[in-house]
């Protein structure tokens, strides 16, 4: 850091007055898996359902994120790995601002999701594998992307050309198998864990 950078992070107003502010807890729930495996889908309905209920939440979805902020970026590792550690930096932004985060991206590999968990803080972060197999995501194919890919027409395409690391059985990451259950079962399931986090004792 330059000698010249002098942060004031001591002196702004704590997260906890925010989250008081806001009646809620802050978290980011980092949503992850292949392309098609429903991540976007189900980062939408939790936000809807969620803000019905008063809750403050802030989406922040792969596409988009890649159309912005991170449209200078390609798909290389090194690549991958500053989209991750940009967007986990805006994730910790609005955490300490009491808002409530999902995030949608591919996020592929086990050391991307440990650097992400590294910026937010553990403790502050859910991640969540959207479980689908390739096949699955290949038959929805919602995007094209996975005829453009067969056709050669992506390069680095996760699951095909660059692989996809699942957890580990150690890991504490939830798992949503969207393979064998309606988007509703999905949003049920999620809901039920999600609401204990956010919500503030005594409210």
């Amino acid at each position: 850091m330059s000698e010249n950078i002098h942060p004031e992070f001591g002196r702004m107003l704590g997260r906890d007055a925010k989250e008081a502010q806001l009646k809620q807890r802050g978290h980011v729930f980092w949503l992850y898996g292949l392309s098609g495996s429903g991540k976007s889908t189900l980062a939408n309905a939790l936000e809807r359902e969620l803000t019905k209920k008063g809750y403050i939440i802030k989406l922040l979805d792969g596409d988009n994120i890649r159309s912005r902020l991170n449209s200078d970026l390609g798909f290389s590792d090194a690549d991958r790995s500053e989209n991750i550690r940009r967007i986990a930096e805006v994730a910790r932004l609005f955490l300490e601002a009491g808002i409530i985060v999902f995030t949608s991206f591919i996020t592929p590999k086990r050391g991307l999701r440990a650097a992400a968990i590294e910026i937010i803080g553990e403790g502050n972060i859910t991640p969540i594998y959207v479980e689908a197999s390739f096949e699955t995501c290949a038959q929805r194919d919602i995007k094209g992307l996975y005829a453009k890919a067969a056709a050669g027409g992506v390069q680095d395409f996760t699951g095909k050309d660059s692989s996809f690391e699942a957890p580990e059985i150690a890991d504490s990451d939830w798992t949503v198998k969207t393979d064998n259950q309606s988007e509703d079962e999905s949003l049920r399931e999620l809901l039920e864990k999600v609401s204990p986090i956010i919500s503030l004792p005594n409210l």
